[in-house]
């Protein structure tokens, strides 16, 4: 079943419905006019389709006439046609939205039956409403649960002009009560309104926003907390809303030891919604991911490409390490890899940086495939990050641009390190950066409802943020255009 006109009003804020909280969120999005105004076409139809199923009862009374006491009944009553030619959405400050509706008209057709005396004669009429105005107020709020919710505020509507033309015998007789007729109907029709505007919030815009992803799992470690802190505010430019915007571990959720900093977003209405995804959002990842023990990894030397000389065995590294190949001669070795702290993301305008901090200890694996301790590295790396949006997901790359490297301790007697930069230059940039490119080329979720796409997607790294600026298309993913690679060029 289409959504309502409603549902097709507030979708675009329902993308990433937040909440104003006491706290810095983690995520923020901003609804322009321009996302407004594309919900309201994109309703138009669907409301116009809704109200035409408006339901006008049969009615009957009696009037008193110069001809005497005349009975009247009107039944069979369609509508042939109903159109809204013009409408605007505004943002109501402190309040929520503001949809107006003018100069919209209905076409009615019926048949009528009057008695008067003993004359019984019957016919058809053709009833023209013009000049409806519709204005509706709507609230956005959340739930307990951190979802969005929408309530009609008010409504009201008012007709300025009803005319109606009879056909059949003797049907001068309903010029005689006309001024009922007009009446009536222009108040079934007004009584009706906004109880199905009303309804239309309750049966179909709340459910879909309900389908809002408040938490997307990543995988079996963790999940985003997407939830609202409260309700939206709303200016007289945009509506700014706000998302916890967290990763959480999902075995027990513990609070990262930092907090989000604060986000502003630059004033641009040019394009539909702003997101801004606060270092934060990353950030938790990283401590999430650290935390639960993820962030180790191993380098075997059937990982190493075929065609790179220093293999992962005591005599390649003869020369650079000779005590270890006397004290274990031919033997193959492993890496463990593993990070010292959580990284950290730094977004800075037009760049955005990791620099893990990565110890790699280094084992000679014996004849008994047991594993002997052979000298510890720390390392201090910078990485440079590429971020795209891929089929409604933030995705992200990573290339290695520094390396620092410290000798922490050695089993197998004092070396110098530089000699092994080359070789573990090589081994993190061939290695280890695909295993973590192919975890980042998953990407994270952004909270869309279904059918929700994003077009002329836009990426600019903020201080402490990265800034996503999209149009927005509602309909299946076959009929919407996919922007799956765009990518900042950093």
């Amino acid at each position: 079943m289409a959504p309502s006109y409603v549902t097709h009003l507030l979708l675009s804020l329902a993308v990433c419905l937040t909440a104003e909280g006491a706290v810095n969120p983690g995520f923020v999005v901003r609804l322009t006019q321009k996302g407004l105004d594309y919900a309201r076409q994109e309703g138009m139809t669907v409301l116009q389709q809704q109200l035409s199923k408006l339901h006008l009862p049969d009615f009957s009374g009696s009037a008193h006439t110069h001809v005497g006491k005349v009975k009247y009944s009107f039944d069979s009553m369609t509508i042939r046609n109903f159109q809204l030619p013009s409408s605007q959405i505004s943002l109501v400050p402190n309040v929520g939205l503001k949809l107006s509706i003018s100069g919209a008209f209905i076409e009615i057709s019926g048949k009528w039956h009057v008695k008067a005396h003993h004359i019984s004669t019957k016919g058809g009429f053709d009833l023209k409403v013009q000049g409806l105005s519709i204005s509706v107020g709507l609230k956005v709020g959340s739930d307990t649960a951190g979802r969005p919710t929408i309530a009609l505020s008010d409504c009201s509507n008012h007709i300025s002009d009803v005319s109606i033309h009879v056909s059949g015998k003797l049907s001068w007789l309903v010029d005689l009560f006309r001024h009922k007729v007009d009446s009536a109907l222009r108040k079934a029709l007004e009584n009706q309104i906004c109880s199905m505007v009303g309804d239309a919030i309750t049966s179909k815009l709340q459910p879909l926003l309900q389908t809002l992803p408040v938490t997307a799992k990543i995988d079996s470690v963790a999940a985003i907390d997407y939830s609202l802190t409260g309700p939206p505010p709303v200016t007289v430019d945009c509506v700014d809303v706000k998302l916890k915007g967290e990763f959480f571990e999902l075995s027990h959720h513990t609070p990262p030891p930092f907090s989000p900093p604060a986000l502003t977003l630059p004033v641009d209405h040019s394009l539909m919604v702003y997101f801004g995804v606060s270092d934060y959002l990353f950030n938790t990842a990283g401590f999430v991911y650290y935390s639960a023990g993820k962030l180790i990894f191993n380098i075997t030397d059937n990982m190493i490409p075929k065609d790179f000389n220093v293999r992962l065995n005591t005599s390649s590294f003869r020369a650079l390490i000779p005590q270890l190949s006397k004290m274990y001669p031919d033997m193959l070795m492993k890496l463990q890899i593993s990070s010292t702290s959580a990284p950290a993301l730094d977004i800075k305008p037009g760049n955005i940086t990791i620099s893990p901090k990565i110890d790699i200890q280094a084992f000679v694996i014996l004849p008994n495939s047991s594993l002997a301790p052979a000298f510890l590295l720390n390392l201090t790396t910078t990485a440079l990050a590429k971020v795209a949006v891929n089929s409604g997901r933030i995705v992200g790359n990573l290339q290695l641009s520094g390396l620092h490297m410290d000798l922490k301790h050695s089993d197998v007697g004092p070396f110098p390190v530089t000699l092994l930069n080359v070789a573990v230059n090589y081994y993190l940039s061939n290695v280890l950066l695909p295993q973590v490119n192919e975890i980042l080329k998953k990407g994270y979720p952004l909270p869309l409802l279904d059918n929700v796409q994003l077009t002329d997607v836009v990426l600019q790294p903020q201080q402490d943020f990265l800034l996503l600026g999209a149009n927005v298309h509602y309909g299946k993913t076959e009929n919407c255009t996919q922007l799956d690679d765009i990518v900042t060029s950093l």
